[in-house]
């Protein structure tokens, strides 16, 4: 394996091609000449249009909605461009599936974020760029090296520009495990925490048992790595109004809005739901609640660094 390779590129799968191209832009790149489809059984069919021999090749793709089709299309074009003798090959990921799955919660339950990882290393990726995974020691579950982005400050500085001078607000954490999250959001714009206390039935299900801290007449900004089907969103926002809040704002990084997602938050209370575009947002979910930020520039600085052989930590830093 080749440490670094004599050029860059940057290709993309179907998942995310808006941010690919904003990716490569930034960096001042075309995407690079590739073909995605499908066979007419419906196998995946990839093929690589330019010449990659000891390039330092980047892949843009989220395996986010159809799931398990963005993830084959990773894995083929991985396998392809091994093949074609790459220098090194980084996936970049910027919404990272299966995450979830990365526990025995109960007997006999795989633990598929493990499996995800391993399929990728036999494919052929030499790293793993991605952002806000589920769970952060999920890195560990790979054999090769992960650099881990972090959502919070461009979410943060949003709200901060957004409420300067503002003293009443709050944020929020939705559960007791993003506890952590949520106090680094609040120690970037200045406010205290309050902490949701909730129980899961069954998955994409939660309970609204108790609120911790003070929120009666307060502005609240509900801090989540990922939305799903809101249904926990939605529940915690209104309990968060029953107990005397003025306003509240909800943001997240990955907007993967599955099932009713949509209606739930159209027919909510929230005032504003922010979040980043590691998932591509489609024409029929946009709401005029929702506002989206480009995570582009910060992947693209990643990319050239990881290029370059440059601190990643650094940026961690800076952001």
């Amino acid at each position: 394996m080749n440490l670094h390779g004599k050029d860059i590129k940057i290709f993309t799968g179907s998942s995310n091609y808006g941010l690919a191209k904003e990716i490569a832009e930034r960096i001042g790149l075309p995407l690079g000449a590739a073909h995605v489809g499908k066979f007419s059984d419906g196998e995946t069919a990839i093929n690589i249009d330019e010449v990659v021999r000891g390039s330092d090749v980047f892949i843009v793709q989220s395996t986010c909605h159809p799931v398990n089709d963005n993830l084959v299309e990773l894995l083929v074009m991985i396998d392809a461009l091994k093949r074609a003798s790459a220098g090194r090959i980084t996936a970049v990921m910027p919404y990272f599936g299966y995450a979830r799955q990365d526990r025995k919660a109960k007997a006999r339950d795989p633990i598929s974020a493990k499996l995800i990882a391993n399929l990728m290393t036999v494919a052929g990726a030499d790293r793993v760029l991605t952002m806000d995974l589920h769970a952060p020691q999920l890195q560990g579950f790979f054999d090769i090296p992960v650099d881990h982005l972090l959502g919070v400050p461009l979410l943060a500085q949003y709200f901060k520009e957004k409420f300067a001078g503002q003293e009443d607000v709050v944020v929020v954490s939705p559960d007791v495990g993003s506890v952590g999250r949520s106090r680094k959001f609040a120690e970037r714009i200045d406010a205290p925490i309050a902490i949701i206390d909730k129980r899961r039935p069954k998955a994409n299900e939660c309970e609204i048992m108790n609120v911790i801290g003070d929120v009666k007449g307060k502005t609240l900004v509900l801090v989540d790595d990922l939305i799903d089907t809101a249904g926990t969103m939605v529940n915690g926002i209104q309990a968060l109004l029953d107990m005397g809040a003025k306003e509240v704002y909800a943001c997240c990084t990955h907007a993967v809005l599955s099932g009713p997602a949509i209606e739930r938050i159209e027919k909510s209370p929230i005032k504003e739901l922010v979040m980043l575009n590691t998932i591509a947002l489609p024409p029929e979910k946009r709401l005029d609640k929702i506002k989206v930020i480009s995570v582009a520039e910060i992947f693209a600085e990643a990319i050239e660094r990881i290029y370059g052989d440059i601190s990643i930590s650094t940026l961690f830093t800076q952001q």
